[in-house]
């Protein structure tokens, strides 16, 4: 793998493979295509710039083209009377699309296009419209400002993804989310290249769906919060209007305690049911032992199977603790009488009768790991949340799999960590090349416990963009720093969609700080990013419900905090001895300002209660920075830092790095790393 792969493009007469290019590449676009030539000139896109397509004549591709038009003047500013569609012969940029693609989007479809700009125009071609779709979107990331105008560098690309199922898939059943979150997220989704969504619409905490012929189903179990099946088929036309496929999920045999409310004698134990109000693993599962249960499922699978064109049908399958199976007697019978030695066997049976309702009703099942068994249907996608060695052994038990390990973005994770998981590295590396046909891609995930529909935007943008490099750009696009660099610009172009990633976070910290002058919170909340992984749940001094507000300092910041990450670099270099005068001069302004921080926040947290639980995070950042401001005397003296002091601010950093109010300051292990060089007797070299 070359680390340093997208610091490279060459500007060429032929085409060169991104892999073998070597000057650092002039274009943010995310994610990279596969060839890239650049070329002399540029296209300026002005009032007169225009559109025409060629080709079968396509709806979705006029109106892909209509919305490519919308997106165009929102980032240029223009007015809609200014640009428009016209025949080929006058356009400034002409699309063909050699057919129009299936009628109900599949995997592996070609999505495939070549773009050519010049200064006096620009073609774009692709075998299908979703080809089209994407390298419209191509052209949109190509569109700068520049001294005389908007422009279109000239180029030429020929672009494919590497994976054909790319998606992102969105918890509605423990928050729920609007139409229009999700409307704007499937903007965001096209604009990197994501094409699957994946609609997890039923767990413990609510059912979101119309059932007309269980109609108790939404009306008990979702608190009123569901959508009826015509908003369903309006976001279907408005997910293929972008080249997005929709996949349903509704969770069964666990993880279904929303069924319940409405139909308890589904359930494994007697009821009355309640929705769940915490998050977890909970007891009620499915009786797999009752005829009635597949009556109820057939007629269920067979109404949403007709609501979701897609092919595939998602059931869930994981998260089966078992324990109404043990405490029923009649499924232990029954599990005697049918040879099933555990709970994974009664699991596996409950699996293969409803993969033979999908199946009768002309879908192909998904399910999470837990269903992988030897004995299931090879058309089987087995969708793996543990790692590569799940995904390798679907692989070789003949079934496709797709990768979600790595990607869960409500995890918090910086936006590094997930560009650096590959679905065919580890397990998977090692398969061969039949087997490697089975992994379709992977999906982003984001579970809903702990956003709003004010804030999801934020947990699942930019870094999600990281996620759709991955699956479509060549596996030896890896460079991180590029990655980041790239990151930033489709970040501010996801903002002109609607996308509330960026704008949400003001507006969350003047509320918790009651008053419109929040410079001494946006710096603490500028540096501190909320507890990774689980934590959130372990700290939590009470068990979190669905009916907690999501309106405290841990729910605005960030996932990945830039000045961090911008501050670590600069003391990396200060402690190699590379940092000059202006660096070492920008790292002092901000350890001086989070020195002085603590006492400007003061004022603001005697009056908002949401401000008292980050104050101590607010003294450790003030300490930790009068202690950066002297290891950096010195290292620019070449002096060695008492023992003493040394070994107390160490202390320091270290009391400083535990999380406090569910947060962590992410520029503890930078002021660390100065305190420790500090102790050393680093020569300052260039900077000084």
């Amino acid at each position: 793998m070359m680390r340093a792969l997208l610091l490279s493009l060459t500007i060429a007469l032929t085409f060169v493979p991104l892999a073998e290019a070597q000057a650092p590449p002039p274009l943010s676009l995310m994610p990279m295509p596969e060839h890239v030539q650049l070329g002399t000139g540029q296209l300026v896109i002005d009032r007169s710039f225009s559109v025409a397509t060629t080709g079968p004549h396509d709806p979705r591709l006029q109106r892909a083209v209509e919305t490519f038009l919308d997106d165009l003047r929102r980032q240029t500013g223009m007015l809609p009377r200014d640009m428009g569609q016209t025949h080929a012969s006058t356009a400034t940029l002409v699309v063909h699309s050699e057919q129009p693609g299936k009628k109900v989007q599949e995997p592996g479809e070609d999505e495939s296009y070549s773009l050519e700009v010049s200064a006096t125009g620009a073609k774009l071609s692709a075998p299908t419209t979703p080809g089209a779709m994407r390298g419209l979107q191509t052209f949109l990331q190509l569109v700068q400002t520049g001294p005389t105008g908007f422009a279109v560098p000239a180029v030429t690309i020929q672009d494919k993804p590497r994976f054909p199922w790319r998606g992102l898939m969105i918890d509605v059943s423990r928050h729920f989310m609007p139409l229009d979150v999700l409307k704007r997220n499937l903007d965001g989704m096209a604009a990197v290249k994501l094409n699957v969504f994946h609609w997890h619409l039923s767990d413990d905490q609510g059912f979101r769906v119309e059932s007309k012929k269980f109609p108790k189903l939404h009306r008990m179990g979702s608190d009123g919060q569901f959508y009826t099946q015509g908003q369903v088929r309006e976001l279907i036309a408005y997910a293929r209007d972008r080249g997005i496929r929709v996949v349903p999920e509704f969770d069964m045999p666990g993880h279904s305690t929303a069924w319940f409310v409405g139909y308890p004698e589904l359930a494994s134990a007697p009821g009355p049911y309640q929705i769940e109000r915490k998050w977890g693993e909970f007891d009620p599962t499915m009786d797999p032992t009752q005829e009635r249960t597949y009556k109820f499922l057939e007629k269920f699978i067979g109404e949403m199977a007709q609501l979701f064109p897609d092919q595939y049908f998602h059931i869930g399958g994981d998260e089966v603790n078992g324990k109404q199976w043990d405490k029923n007697p009649k499924i232990q019978a029954f599990m005697r009488s049918h040879g099933l030695k555990k709970k994974q066997d009664l699991q596996a049976y409950f699996t293969q009768r409803v993969q033979e309702l999908v199946s009768k009703h002309g879908k192909t099942m998904v399910g999470w790991e837990p269903s992988l068994r030897p004995e299931l249907a090879k058309s089987t996608v087995i969708q793996a949340w543990h790692g590569q060695a799940q995904l390798a052994e679907a692989a070789k038990q003949g079934c496709r799999g797709l990768l979600s390990y790595g990607y869960y973005v409500d995890l918090m994770w910086p936006a590094s960590q997930h560009y650096e998981v590959d679905p065919m590295a580890d397990a998977a590396a090692r398969l061969t090349p039949e087997e490697k046909q089975r992994i379709l891609g992977g999906e982003a995930c984001m579970w809903t416990e702990y956003v709003s529909p004010e804030s999801i935007d934020s947990r699942i943008w930019p870094r999600t963009a990281a996620i759709a490099e991955r699956l479509w750009s060549p596996q030896e696009v890896q460079d991180v720093n590029s990655m980041y660099q790239r990151l930033e610009e489709i970040s501010r172009r996801l903002e002109w969609l609607g996308l509330t990633h960026n704008s949400s976070y003001v507006p969350m910290l003047r509320r918790i700080a009651g008053t419109d002058d929040i410079s001494p919170l946006r710096v603490l909340a500028d540096v501190v990013e909320p507890v990774k992984d689980y934590t959130r749940e372990e700290l939590a001094p009470v068990p979190a419900t669905s009916a907690d507000p999501v309106n405290r300092l841990v729910d605005a910041v960030r996932p990945e905090s830039q000045t961090a990450r911008q501050f670590a670099e600069m003391v990396s270099a200060v402690v190699a001895g590379s940092a000059d005068a202006a660096t070492k001069e920008h790292i002092r302004m901000l350890l001086r300002q989070w020195r002085d921080n603590h006492a400007k926040l003061q004022p603001l947290a005697a009056n908002s209660f949401l401000l008292k639980e980050v104050m101590p995070l607010s003294q450790d950042l003030s300490a930790l920075a009068a202690a950066g401001l002297r290891a950096m005397d010195y290292l620019d003296r070449s002096e060695r830092a008492p023992e003493a002091w040394k070994t107390t601010q160490l202390d320091l950093v270290e009391l400083a790095t535990k999380p406090k109010a569910q947060l962590l300051l992410r520029v503890a292990p930078s002021v660390q790393k100065l305190i420790e060089a500090s102790g050393t007797g680093t020569p300052a070299l260039p900077g000084k």
